[in-house]
């Protein structure tokens, strides 16, 4: 019997697939999936559109039932999401124009085409932070 942290990874990593897709269909250039800043921190994507840098969250639910998955990137989620940003910025040591997106993805694996919003510029570093440059 799959436990349900297990078919919630699958369907997240499924989600996140769906997302590349989309972005990679605009023109994003993937950079890193799933890079992991910390112990802690992750970035689920961060991609390159043009000259600006993306760090992209992707939420992904089976359905709206309960709201719309960007409603899960609150205050608390912002701000991990600007502390593993700033700590990848950190380690570029150029300066560089960037912005957080988050892709909605809902629907299953197996199911019907997903319903996937992407949702540009959809918050900023949430504190200041010092930058190398």
């Amino acid at each position: 019997m799959t436990s349900i942290f297990t078919f919630h990874l699958a369907t997240g990593l499924w989600g996140e697939r769906e997302a590349e897709r989309l972005l990679k269909k605009k023109g994003y250039a993937i950079l890193s999936r799933r890079f992991r800043v910390s112990a802690r921190d992750e970035l689920d994507l961060v991609a390159r559109q043009g000259e600006i840098l993306v760090f992209v969250e992707v939420k992904t639910r089976q359905s709206e039932s309960y709201g719309r998955p960007i409603a899960a990137v609150d205050k608390r989620k912002r701000h991990v999401l600007s502390r593993a940003a700033v700590r990848y910025l950190q380690r570029l040591k150029v300066p560089v124009t960037f912005r957080f997106d988050v892709v909605e993805v809902v629907g299953a694996k197996g199911g019907g085409p997903p319903v996937i919003r992407h949702v540009e510029n959809a918050f900023s570093l949430d504190r200041c932070y010092v930058l190398p440059w």
